[in-house]
């Protein structure tokens, strides 16, 4: 009773208000393979230092990526975060559960955040950022209802270059909200563009592609987004490496109606999968539309700057069944953190992470082709990422090298469930923590067992 305060009649009657009769049938919808697996064995009770304890021998089993050499991706990238973030984070000023959209909000947290704005605003090449949402994902689910609104479409057409989660989750909130989602399978070669060009017609809302795409490819999707405002669908440009921008051309200069992006890389660990945070930022035009709040700068009653929630109206708890989305909070602690490695970094900095992201990638591709063993490379241009055909398994590549403790990479085929002649597909991914030391002990390894 000390952590569940209900009694078994008031959880009756909760179920019975919406019509079910057991806890169990909350889950009904999900597979039955799925429910088995959340099954864990675990004791029922223990003392609170037992259960550190217990835990703390748990994480042991762990191979993190600090000690290991690393080479995963997929929309989540390890990269160095300077100490000084850390401790401007942590101070008491900052570090809070808090929920930080009321008008009491104080001004060294809305300072902050209209920071944050200005920077995403500036990355994305875009006119007008919010303070943030949940990760890229969810952004990018906004973003599609957003030009659903604008638009009064309702078809939405996904690029094979998108990241497979990020359209599961695209799907899982359309279906509940009567909207047509068409996706392209996954783009193994140069022929993307023209494949998604051909699908554009005037029933379509949005297009979204992404670039880098998922597997890797950098590509000119300029000729996607001129297609697209020839048919009056707006264009959504999505990022899952945000530090790509230190080195390609903004969406937002390119022609995108709303650039989203997963910031994670700035700023934030890994933190076996979040939190992360997302950007969202779109033309000046449609900013009545946005989800999430925007701080603005004023002139108060001292002819002093200050700093104001400005748009906020949209949100859930205002406007309630009328709003626009259902976001009620922003990651500020995540988007505080990207500010802070961001303001140090500068632009100057970011270029030169970027070159040397690229640089270390570059490096790890040629000893792949100087490699022992026959190992194709897909894309012709990447940033930080690409795949490569091996002559034998990627999942039995992962799989043993996991025993030697080497994170190779992602089966392609793990995301692309019952997409054919995937098999031999491992995505690796390079950031400028990759030695070549770890590059080295990846190829030797896959020439040596196997």
């Amino acid at each position: 009773m000390r952590y569940l305060p209900l009694q078994k009649k008031d959880r009756q009657r909760m179920l019975q208000d919406i019509g079910i009769e057991s806890e169990k049938d909350l889950f009904a919808h999900l597979p039955k393979e799925a429910r088995d697996k959340a099954i864990f064995n675990l004791p029922s009770h223990k003392s609170e230092w037992e259960v550190e304890k217990f835990m703390q021998e748990l994480s042991t089993q762990n191979l993190t990526a600090a000690n290991a050499p690393f080479f995963l991706g997929a929309g989540a990238y390890r990269h160095h975060i300077p100490a000084s973030v850390d401790h401007i984070i942590q101070r008491g000023e900052f570090l809070t559960s808090y929920t930080p959209y009321q008008p009491e909000i104080s001004q060294g947290t809305l300072q902050y955040l209209f920071e944050f704005q200005t920077q995403v605003a500036m990355l994305t090449g875009m006119e007008v950022a919010n303070a943030s949402l949940y990760d890229g994902a969810t952004a990018t689910v906004e973003a599609v209802l957003m030009a659903t609104r604008i638009t009064g479409r309702s078809k939405v057409l996904l690029s094979g270059h998108l990241h497979p989660q990020y359209i599961q989750v695209i799907k899982t909130y359309a279906s509940m909200m009567n909207l047509t989602i068409e996706v392209l399978p996954p783009v193994l070669d140069s022929k993307g563009t023209e494949a998604i060009i051909e699908r554009i017609d005037p029933s379509i809302a949005c297009v979204v592609t992404q670039c880098p795409g998922f597997l890797g490819h950098v590509y000119d999707y300029i000729p996607i987004i001129k297609a697209s405002h020839e048919h009056g669908a707006l264009h959504i440009g999505v990022i899952t490496e945000i530090i790509a921008l230190g080195l390609l051309y903004p969406p937002g200069n390119n022609g995108a109606d709303i650039v989203v992006a997963e910031g994670q890389s700035i700023g934030n660990s890994l933190n076996y999968g979040g939190p992360y945070l997302g950007l969202f930022a779109t033309r000046d035009a449609y900013k009545r539309s946005m989800p999430g709040r925007l701080v603005g700068e004023s002139i108060d009653v001292d002819d002093k700057r200050g700093f104001i929630m400005t748009l906020v109206a949209r949100e859930q708890h205002i406007r309630r069944a009328k709003a626009t989305s259902n976001i009620c909070t922003n990651s500020g602690l995540c988007s505080l953190a990207f500010t802070m490695h961001m303001t140090l970094l500068g632009g100057t900095g970011l270029n030169k992470l970027a070159k040397l992201n690229h640089a270390k990638t570059c490096q790890l591709a040629q000893k792949f082709k100087n490699s022992k063993i026959n190992i194709e490379i897909l894309p012709q241009h990447y940033f930080n990422e690409f795949v490569i055909k091996l002559p034998f398994s990627a999942q039995q590549a992962v799989d043993t090298l996991l025993e030697k403790n080497i994170l190779a990479g992602v089966p392609v085929s793990r995301l692309y469930p019952g997409q054919p002649n995937l098999e031999n597909l491992l995505l690796v991914a390079c950031t400028e923590l990759t030695s070549e030391q770890d590059m080295n002990i990846l190829v030797a390894a896959l020439e040596g067992d196997f």
